[in-house]
C-alpha cells in the first residue's frame, strides 16, 4: 500500500469516531461564573479565552489534515489559484468534512475541559492554531467549518502561499501536523516537533474520553543514534553496541519535547488525584527487544523525568495489531514501513522524516531499533 498524504486509499470518506464535548460552551453549565470566559455586551456567558502561547501547549495543524480538502486541492492542481479562490467563495457556505487530525484535535479540546474543570484559573492547556498556506478570502469558509463541527479554534495562521515556518516560531508551537512532506521537514529542522499527516482506509474507533498518543522510539522521541549503528553494521553490533551503552543515555529525538509537554498535563491530573482517570495516556510502541536493548530506552526516560504510561517492545513483529489494540487518536513513526503498517489497520498516523532511516525508507525496510 503506497499512502499520499490525506487521501483515503478506497475513495470513500472515511467514518470518524465521536469524542467527548469540546471546549467551547457545551460543558458550560458545569463552569458557569470561572473568570477564564469572557463576558459578551449582554453580559452572557461566551467561549473561553484562549491561553497565552508561553503558557499553552500549542499544536498547530494545516487545514488539509483537520479537514478533508482533496476536491479543492484537485481544482487548484488543475485550474490554478485564481479558479480555487473562486470555488472556495462559492462554496463557502459548505462545511468541510473531517479530516484526519479531527478526532486528535476534539480529543484535545476533551483534555481542556476536564483542565478547566480542575484549574479554572489556569492556561496551562492545550492550544490549538489553524495554519493554511490559504488567501484570506478563505478564512470564510474555514471559520464556517469550525462552528459547523463545534470546535473551539480562535486562532488563525493564513499565509497566502507563504512558508508558515516562521510563524510557528512565534506561536512557541509544540507539535505541527501537516501534509506537506517538505513543510515538516522544514519544521524539524528548525527545532519545531513536526510529522505527515496521512489518511488511512478505514478508521478504529477511538476513545472519547483519553486523548491516546503513542511514539516510536528511535528517531522520535530518541536520536537515530542506534539506528546508524544498525544501519551500517546489522543487528549483531547493534545489540553489542546497546548492551556496552547501556548506562550511557541515548539523545533527545524530534519528539521529545511533545512527550515532556503531554507529561506536564498528566501531572496536573495526578496532582488531583486523577493519576487513574487521567484523560491523557502516552505509549512507546518499539521494535526493540525488551532484554537486549529495551533497558537503555526505559533507562533515558527516567532520567528525563518522563513517564511513559505503556511500553511494548516488540522485537521486529509488526506494529499494526499493537496499534489496533491501543486505538491511539496519533501514532508517530519515522519510518513509512511501520506508517503503512498501522494505516492498514486503521491507526491514524503520522511520518516523522527525521534520521538515517530516511535514506532507507521504502516499504521492505526493516529495522531493529524503532
Amino acid at each position: 500500500m503506497s499512502l499520499e498524504p490525506v487521501q483515503v486509499m478506497s475513495g470513500q470518506v472515511a467514518e470518524l469516531p465521536k469524542v467527548a464535548p469540546s471546549s467551547n460552551g457545551d460543558s458550560g453549565g458545569s463552569w458557569e461564573g470561572k473568570r477564564e470566559f469572557d463576558k459578551d455586551h449582554l453580559g452572557l456567558t461566551a467561549k473561553p479565552k484562549p491561553p497565552k502561547p508561553e503558557n499553552a501547549v500549542t499544536v498547530a495543524v494545516s487545514s488539509r489534515v483537520l479537514f478533508r480538502t482533496e476536491r479543492e486541492q484537485k481544482v487548484f492542481e488543475q485550474k490554478g489559484v485564481e479558479e480555487y479562490l473562486r470555488y472556495q467563495i462559492e462554496h463557502e457556505n459548505e462545511p468541510f468534512a473531517p479530516g484526519p487530525a479531527f478526532p486528535f484535535v476534539k480529543a484535545l479540546e476533551a483534555v481542556n475541559a476536564r483542565l478547566r474543570e480542575l484549574y479554572p484559573q489556569s492556561e496551562e492547556l492545550f492550544d490549538i492554531v489553524l495554519v493554511t498556506y490559504n488567501h484570506a478570502h478563505v478564512g470564510i469558509r474555514l471559520i464556517n467549518t469550525i462552528n459547523h463541527h463545534n470546535l473551539f479554534i480562535e486562532r488563525f495562521c493564513m499565509t497566502g502561499g507563504s512558508s508558515p515556518i516562521g510563524y510557528l516560531k512565534a506561536w512557541q508551537t509544540n507539535l505541527y501536523l501537516s501534509a506537506d512532506a517538505n513543510k515538516v521537514r522544514e519544521a524539524l529542522t528548525e527545532g519545531i516537533a513536526a510529522a505527515t499527516m496521512f489518511m488511512p482506509e478505514k478508521m478504529t474507533e477511538v476513545s472519547e474520553s483519553q486523548l491516546r498518543v503513542a511514539f516510536d522510539g528511535d528517531a522520535v522521541l530518541f536520536s537515530d543514534e542506534s539506528e546508524r549503528i544498525f544501519k551500517a553494521h546489522g543487528l549483531d553490533k547493534f545489540f553489542e553496541h546497546e548492551k556496552e551503552n547501556e548506562d550511557r543515555l541515548l539523545d533527545h529525538g524530534p519528539l521529545k519535547g511533545f512527550l515532556e509537554a503531554l507529561g506536564k498535563l498528566q501531572k496536573k491530573f495526578y496532582a488531583k488525584g486523577q493519576r487513574l482517570d487521567c484523560p491523557i495516556r502516552t505509549y512507546l510502541v518499539t521494535a526493540r527487544s525488551a532484554a537486549s536493548s529495551g533497558i537503555r530506552a526505559l533507562k533515558t526516560l527516567r532520567a528525563w523525568g518522563l513517564e511513559i504510561d505503556e511500553a511494548l517492545f516488540l522485537a521486529g513483529a509488526p506494529k499494526g495489531p499493537m496499534l489496533e489494540k491501543i486505538r491511539p487518536h496519533i501514532y508517530f513513526d519515522d519510518q513509512m514501513f511501520h506508517v503503512e503498517g498501522a494505516a492498514e489497520m486503521g491507526t491514524v498516523a503520522a511520518h516523522v522524516p527525521y534520521g538515517i532511516a530516511q535514506k532507507h525508507n521504502s516499504k521492505h525496510n526493516t529495522s531493529a531499533g524503532k
